[in-house]
C-alpha cells in the first residue's frame, strides 16, 4: 500500500509543464454536426510576452465556420465566395491570461482528423502552430502541433428497448 502511495504523491509533486500550444477543446465531435469549438491560448510566444493576433485557419472540408465574438477584439473573417477560410481576432492577451477563441461550424459528414493552423502573433515574435502530424511516423513529437479536431461517427440511431416485466417507464 506504501509504494503506490509514494508513487502517487510523486507524480502529484512533479512540475507540470504550462500549456504548450494552442489547443481545440473539445478534440473530438460527431461528424456532420453543427460544433462549438475553442482554440485555447495558454501562452503568449515568450515568457513575458503579449497576444495580439490569433489566426485559425478553416479546413476546406468545413462547410462553415463563424467566430463568436469577444469584448475588446476585433475579428476579420477571410473568405473564398461566402466560405470563410480564416478568421482572426485581434487584441490583447497578456501572458498570465488564458483565453478561447471560438467558431460554430458545421463540420463534415466523414469521420477522421481535422487540422487548424494557427498563427499566434505576439509583441515580441510569433508562434505558428502548423505542424501536421506525419501518418507514416505515429507518435513522433511535434514542437509546434496545430489544433486537431478529430471527428467521430455520428451516433447510429439505437432502436427502443423492448418493455421489460415488472418494469414502469
Amino acid at each position: 500500500m506504501k509504494a503506490p502511495l509514494i508513487i502517487l504523491l510523486a507524480l502529484l509533486a512533479a512540475p507540470v509543464p504550462a500549456l504548450a500550444h494552442v489547443v481545440a477543446a473539445p478534440g473530438e465531435a460527431k461528424a456532420g454536426s453543427y460544433s462549438a469549438i475553442a482554440f485555447r491560448v495558454g501562452h503568449a510566444c515568450a515568457a513575458g510576452d503579449t497576444t495580439l493576433k490569433l489566426r485559425v485557419e478553416i479546413p476546406d472540408a468545413v462547410v462553415s465556420a463563424r467566430p463568436q465574438p469577444k469584448p475588446g477584439w476585433t475579428i476579420d473573417i477571410e473568405k473564398d465566395g461566402e466560405k470563410a477560410t480564416a478568421v482572426t481576432w485581434t487584441g490583447r492577451l497578456p501572458d498570465d491570461q488564458f483565453d478561447d477563441f471560438a467558431l460554430l461550424m458545421k463540420l463534415p459528414s466523414q469521420p477522421g482528423n481535422l487540422v487548424f493552423p494557427v498563427i499566434q502573433s505576439c509583441e515580441k515574435g510569433e508562434s505558428q502552430w502548423t505542424e501536421i502530424p506525419d501518418p507514416d511516423r505515429p507518435g513522433e513529437k511535434l514542437t509546434r502541433p496545430a489544433p486537431t479536431v478529430r471527428l467521430i461517427p455520428a451516433a447510429e440511431q439505437t432502436p427502443p428497448m423492448p418493455d421489460m416485466p415488472g418494469m414502469k417507464h
